[in-house]
């Protein structure tokens, strides 16, 4: 497993933003205002996992977004819960958003943190990718009521979907097209 120890991931490292107001603080997350730039901070670790099926499919779900009045295609993701660790909280956001348990964590890597938005969010979010089989993803169990549907997409049609806007939240987009590219270019084919 690959251990990253980037500070961002741990706390927001903006320590000569002063002063540092706390303008709205619920058990999810706080609003604060430091040296004039609001961010948004969570108590807890975020994680989110990238399922890859015998290396040429990646799995999605649907998740029920009321807020933008749509059930965009997203990679499972969450929080961290108390004395949880972020490999513990993928497993189990993998688990309740697909229906899909891994019990063996040391079957999830560890990939380059990324930034939600380097404006707002001043700490990273934990990035994991992890390979099953096709007979995994087939006898996945229930998820739960936060995702409509979960999908089997084949890398050439995310591909697709993402060109014509089908896949458009960010860091979904991100990730799988960071695991895209640099399958792209290891294969030692040239872009452009």
């Amino acid at each position: 497993m690959t251990k990253i120890d980037d500070p961002r991931l741990f706390e927001p490292q903006c320590s000569s933003l002063e002063p540092v107001e706390t303008v709205h603080e619920n058990p999810w997350f706080a609003v604060r205002n430091r040296g004039g730039h609001f961010t948004v901070e969570y108590h807890l670790p975020q994680v989110m996992v990238m399922p890859i099926v015998d290396r040429h499919s990646v799995v999605m779900v649907q998740g029920d977004r009321p807020i933008i009045a749509d059930t965009p295609l997203e990679l499972p993701a969450g929080g961290a819960e108390a004395e949880e660790s972020p490999l513990e909280a993928v497993a189990r956001e993998l688990g309740e958003e697909t229906g899909i348990r891994i019990d063996n964590l040391d079957r999830f890597e560890m990939l380059s943190p990324m930034a939600d938005s380097p404006i707002r969010f001043p700490t990273l979010l934990y990035v994991y990718q992890i390979h099953i089989t096709q007979q995994e993803y087939d006898n996945r169990g229930c998820h739960d009521d936060e995702v409509c549907k979960v999908l089997c997409i084949r890398f050439e049609d995310v591909c697709r979907m993402i060109v014509r806007g089908e896949i458009y939240i960010s860091m979904p987009v991100a990730i799988v097209g960071r695991f895209l590219l640099g399958h792209f270019y290891a294969d030692g084919r040239e872009y452009l």
